[in-house]
């Protein structure tokens, strides 16, 4: 009977003790950490590698100012603490297809490690690029883009943006879908990489379609001796890339007062970084372009355009300066061709173009 009695009061002593206990805790709102918070806290393990390497797809969620802001994030030490091979980005502004993908995966092969690309289209283009291709999801968030207005200017610095997110990209090149290469892969890489300057038109042009496209309202920021006018399509550094995704000021300025008549993407960006930068820039384009014929659009050219011939004159056009020094070699793309040209090109392209 006594030990039954004893082992009741055990009992009761032990329940009134839990029963405090809870109280306790509520009170005084203890709170017990889960073994698996701690132990998945202790397991997330965050490598260099994770930052630096980039993703297989160029797809994301972010809208402009999430990614301007990201891609202006730039490491402030010159030195890299692994083996950076520097990249050239191939940035194709386009409305759609690229009619001219198999020349430019010839142009491609072999090099794998040495280039990214990037393609804006419209919107509402669905790529269909096989798994095998070196277009396969790379196309990038995008918006619409209507020709001569800011929204081109836009497109552009998104792709800017989204190269830069590869840390490994040291030049960008701006290409259309009527673009083509004029040289083989090692020789444009090592051209661009070797150059000191990067190849942004910039020059000081009187008259209507110049200076004559200034606005007075563009002061204090701009004034009318530093306007300046080059073509739309160009090759950069990083250094002059993040400057320009980076801009706010200028943007502002050119997107309230540049507009057609002015075309805001031959003014925008050779202006802006000739302010700073003049000293950088060889102040010319490497895409040949031909103009001759007047009007608003270039000269386009089909099939039937494409001989041996014609390809070696772009490549010997003119002369200039590389390196302040005199070359034959000025362009190393050329547009602006029809879809009716890939068959000759691709006929031609090893022994004339060199891939």
């Amino acid at each position: 009977m006594r030990v039954l009695q004893f082992f009741l009061m055990l009992f009761v002593l032990a329940l009134g003790i839990s029963i405090v206990s809870m109280h306790m805790i509520k009170y005084l709102k203890i709170q017990t950490l889960a073994p698996t918070t701690l132990i998945s806290t202790c397991d997330e393990i965050t490598t260099l590698e994770s930052f630096i390497k980039p993703p297989s797809s160029v797809w994301h969620s972010m809208n402009d100012s999430e990614l301007l802001w990201l891609a202006s994030m730039e490491p402030r030490r010159y030195e890299y603490p692994f083996k950076r091979v520097p990249k050239m980005a191939f940035m194709f502004l386009t409305k759609g297809p690229l009619p001219f993908a198999p020349l430019w995966e010839r142009f491609f092969k072999g090099h794998e490690g040495f280039y990214s690309i990037y393609v804006h289209t419209l919107p509402d283009y669905k790529p269909d690029f096989p798994t095998s291709s070196v277009f396969y999801r790379r196309q990038i968030p995008s918006q619409p883009v209507a020709w001569g207005e800011m929204s081109m200017c836009e497109a552009e610095r998104r792709l800017l943006a989204n190269a830069l997110l590869d840390i490994s990209n040291e030049w960008f090149v701006l290409l259309s879908e009527a673009c083509i290469p004029l040289r083989g892969f090692d020789f444009i890489y090592n051209y661009v990489s070797k150059s000191r300057y990067s190849f942004m038109g910039s020059a000081d042009e009187d008259g209507p379609y110049g200076r004559g496209r200034y606005s007075y309202a563009m002061g204090p920021e701009v004034q009318l001796n530093q306007w300046r006018k080059g073509s739309q399509w160009f090759e950069i550094n990083r250094e002059l890339a993040l400057y320009i995704v980076e801009d706010i000021i200028y943007y502002q300025k050119f997107k309230e007062f540049c507009r057609p008549p002015c075309y805001v993407d031959e003014h925008y960006f050779p202006t802006m970084l000739s302010i700073p930068y003049s000293h950088l820039l060889a102040k010319r384009t490497l895409t040949w372009t031909d103009w001759s014929k007047g009007g608003p659009h270039p000269t386009t050219f089909g099939k039937s355009d494409i001989t041996e011939m014609f390809l070696k004159m772009i490549q010997e056009a003119q002369s200039c300066l590389y390196n302040d020094q005199k070359s034959q070699v000025c362009y190393l793309f050329a547009r602006k061709f029809d879809p009716s040209a890939l068959e000759p090109l691709l006929k031609l392209s090893p022994k004339v173009l060199g891939f």
